[in-house]
């Protein structure tokens, strides 16, 4: 790769579409974060009641450019004692932020969600340094973060008791909503800004305060995030920022009286661990956890429409999403015609550095994904899938994949059992409606599902007999700030996004007047 050599003050003047633009600037990433320090969002230490601050060892941990293994920064390796400074910051504050109006609430969030669209292009730049995505899926992201803040912003104003009818006349009965108090936010590296704005939004919202222990892999964002909230006017310790040893700070979080609330997405397996731990001071739990989606193209479906759906569902993000179509299940009477057709749209995936024009495809976030590809990619073959696309590792070296299409994939094998959380595209031949559904639902995920058709009275029928917490019919992309996301089975707990949200932020208290007539 070529390098420019530019001074940080002159790249002001560049945005992020002169990377897309230029091929010397597309490729150089020491440029893109001068520009970033010079921004001032290029942060590098951990945010403890409104200071920032080191881990009290001095240990750091290495945050890699996923496209080229080059370290973009060093962060605090943090651990049980910064965790616990991170809580009675975010306890000590509670009381306050808590006790502000909904308005004024309201406000400071508002405030949030303008700065983080005034440097959408600078955040970007970040999540493709730092995650790998191609810089317009992260500009696209920047916007879908941003819109949680908005929502919840207005939110804020809308937290409604009730009235209920007594059953005596002396007496008055309601109900009242009060936030939980402290949360303990836990995200991953594959949106570093939208999982955390789809959790901190709602908290703030409605009085509570926070505690945000993102991904190692990924923490520059979260951390950029955290400053344009202080300058927004959100209060030091209402947003607390920890990172490093990942254990560590999980049981400081678990084992505080002081925290009320852990909201997580990520694995499976973890989320089950923190569900355990939070047992023994009985918090509220959200967990947003893996998936296994199926999608299913029946043979009456706009074949244009299926695959471009399918293509969307699967390959966003290099298929480093929880809702990706991890099985597509393609009727007999179209299934030829279906692979072909995806399998041209594939071949036109341009795979590369993120930051380079017309890249769509960019690197797994690390080897070991790399290595869980081609185990699960080498389990289908050797169990007599064929690989009709792909199936290897790219020529480009570092952890980039081929994006990859299998065929004759059959509900055996790991890739259909399993997550796979990379660019592979396993098809499902099956006969009937009934079959299709039966495939769908064998699995213990039950987080998203896509089906293609044009029939009307189908799309219902498959909709309702989906065990998944998000169907989508003709539609690849279906994730949005207003509407409920979440899954069944062990896919999780609760819901994130839309008013429904909210509620996993607040409890209910009953109140009982009585001795009116008195």
């Amino acid at each position: 790769m070529q390098r420019v050599a530019l001074q940080g003050r002159h790249l002001l003047s560049f945005s992020p579409s002169r990377f897309l633009s230029s091929h010397h600037m597309s490729t150089d990433a020491q440029a893109a974060i001068a520009r970033l320090r010079d921004s001032g969002l290029l942060k590098s230490k951990g945010l403890v009641g409104g200071k920032w601050v080191d881990s009290y060892d001095g240990k750091t941990v290495q945050v890699q450019n996923p496209a080229t293994g080059d370290v973009i920064a060093n962060v605090p390796c943090m651990g049980k004692r910064e965790t616990d400074d991170a809580i009675s910051s975010a306890y000590n504050t509670f009381y306050s932020w808590s006790k502000r109006t909904a308005s004024e609430r309201s406000k400071c969030l508002r405030k949030w969600y303008d700065l983080i669209v005034s440097h959408k292009e600078d955040l970007a730049l970040l999540i493709t340094l730092e995650q790998g995505k191609p810089l317009k899926e992260a500009l696209g992201e920047v916007s879908y973060g941003a819109a949680f803040i908005e929502f919840f912003a207005e939110e804020a104003k809308r937290i409604y008791g009730d009235i209920i009818p007594p059953t005596s006349s002396d007496r008055r009965l309601f109900v009242l909503k009060q936030p939980v108090g402290v949360v303990g936010a836990i995200t991953p590296w594959n949106f570093p800004l939208a999982m955390i704005t789809r959790k901190v939004g709602p908290a703030l919202a409605c009085g509570c305060t926070v505690i945000v222990k993102p991904s190692e892999y990924t923490p520059l964002t979260a951390l950029a995030a955290a400053d344009l909230a202080l300058q927004a006017g959100i209060p030091p310790g209402a947003l607390n920022v920890v990172m490093g040893n990942a254990p560590d700070i999980g049981d400081s979080l678990l084992q505080s009286t002081q925290v009320r609330k852990i909201t997580f997405t990520g694995s499976t397996a973890v989320g089950k661990k923190l569900m355990a731990g939070s047992a023994n001071t009985v918090k509220k739990v959200s967990l947003e956890l893996g998936g296994n989606a199926p999608c299913i193209v029946f043979d009456d479906a706009d074949l244009d429409v299926a695959v471009k759906g399918s293509l969307a569902a699967k390959f966003r993000n290099s298929g480093q999403t929880c809702v990706c179509a991890n099985r597509i299940l393609v009727q007999e009477g179209i299934y030829d015609e279906f692979a072909n057709a995806l399998t041209k749209a594939v071949q036109n995936l341009q795979v590369g550095n993120g930051l380079v024009e017309g890249v769509v495809q960019g690197p797994l976030i690390n080897e070991a994904a790399v290595e869980k590809v081609e185990k699960f990619v080498n389990d289908a073959t050797s169990k007599g899938a064929n690989v009709i696309l792909g199936g290897k590792r790219h020529s480009l070296g570092m952890t980039f994949y081929e994006p990859t299409i299998l065929g004759n994939v059959n509900s055996e094998m790991l890739v259909s059992r399993e997550e796979v959380f990379g660019p592979v595209a396993p098809l499902l031949p099956f006969k009937t409606e009934e079959e299709a559904i039966k495939i769908a639902n064998d699995t213990n995920a039950g987080l998203a599902a896509y089906i293609f058709t044009k029939s009307i009275p189908r799309s219902w029928r498959v909709s309702e007999a989906l065990e998944y917490g998000l169907v989508g019919v003709n539609e690849g992309l279906i994730s949005t700030e207003v509407a409920p996301f979440g899954g069944a089975k062990q896919s999780g707990l609760g819901r994130e996004g839309s008013k429904y949200g909210i509620d996993e932020y607040l409890e209910l208290k009953y109140v009982c007047m009585g001795n009116l007539e008195a």
